[in-house]
């Protein structure tokens, strides 16, 4: 019996019941694209952390038994998508996936998912963000933030940079080891830019209008289809600029509906619009 004669993504996140970010976004985008998306929890919520109140359970303990489940399956992954990680150890658990199931098939995205308005999470300590800068080595696209590309980079974090400055932070990251990087929500004035840059592709900058304010799960939702459109082995570039596109067009449905900003995305309005190739 082969279990592997479809596409699939292993995508390596949390599980938030309400509040649209992490695999529930992931899984849905995927899942349109084509692809079989195949969660790895690394920990359950009732509803994302951005919310007065939720239940949580940290699935660390429970995660490698999972894996090695996988392992007697003999699954294959044209794909591998990480996300938040809440411990170094559930680090190392994603290092040793990704050495057990990676293969010349096999891309991987790192979210490096560590901060954001200049600051590290609460959670993530020196450490973590050493061993995350490791991590990063494994990729071959990665999708921080200013702040996270800050942390990769060793770069004093600023409100506000310069062309050059985003240019030179994003071929560090390329110098790393991935090789695709894109600097995803950089503020613009009017516009949000995303900076771009690979091996084959010097830096540039896809910008769009700003649209409404900042939602839980935005990101996921960007790093969802890239991931989804690097197995599909759509062009970086214009998947960059197609998951920019997706993103305003859920931004403008979500801001219509008046769905509160702690809710996520309304992508579901607006999934019908995503091209498939």
């Amino acid at each position: 019996m082969n279990h592997n004669n479809q596409k699939k993504i292993a995508v390596i996140n949390d599980i938030s019941g309400f509040g649209r970010c992490s695999v529930a976004v992931s899984l849905p985008v995927i899942s349109y694209l084509g692809i079989q998306c195949c969660p790895v929890p690394t920990s359950i919520f009732s509803n994302h952390t951005g919310f007065p109140h939720y239940f949580f359970d940290d699935y660390t303990d429970k995660m490698q038994e999972y894996i090695d489940n996988w392992k007697k399956l003999d699954l294959h992954f044209e794909g591998i998508m990480t996300g938040f990680l809440g411990s170094k150890r559930q680090i190392e658990i994603v290092k040793k996936f990704i050495r057990d199931f990676k293969d010349e098939n096999t891309k991987v995205l790192v979210d490096p998912a560590m901060g954001e308005n200049g600051k590290a999470y609460p959670t993530y300590t020196k450490e973590m963000c050493l061993e995350i800068k490791k991590l990063v080595e494994h990729a071959d696209i990665i999708t921080p933030n200013v702040t996270e590309a800050c942390i990769l980079t060793d770069t004093e974090y600023k409100e506000s940079f310069c062309r050059q400055d985003l240019y030179d932070m994003a071929k560090k990251l390329v110098e790393h080891g991935a090789r695709h990087v894109v600097i995803s929500g950089v503020r613009m004035g009017y516009y949000v830019g995303n900076v771009i840059a690979s091996h084959s592709l010097e830096p540039r900058i896809i910008k769009h209008k700003k649209t409404g304010d900042f939602r839980s799960g935005t990101g996921d939702i960007y790093a969802a289809i890239i991931a989804a459109d690097m197995v599909n082995q759509v062009p970086f570039d214009i998947s960059v600029r197609k998951a920019a596109d997706f993103v305003k067009r859920a931004l403008t449905e979500t801001e219509r509906m008046r769905i509160p900003s702690t809710d996520g995305l309304a992508f579901e309005e607006v999934l019908y619009t995503l091209d498939r190739h």
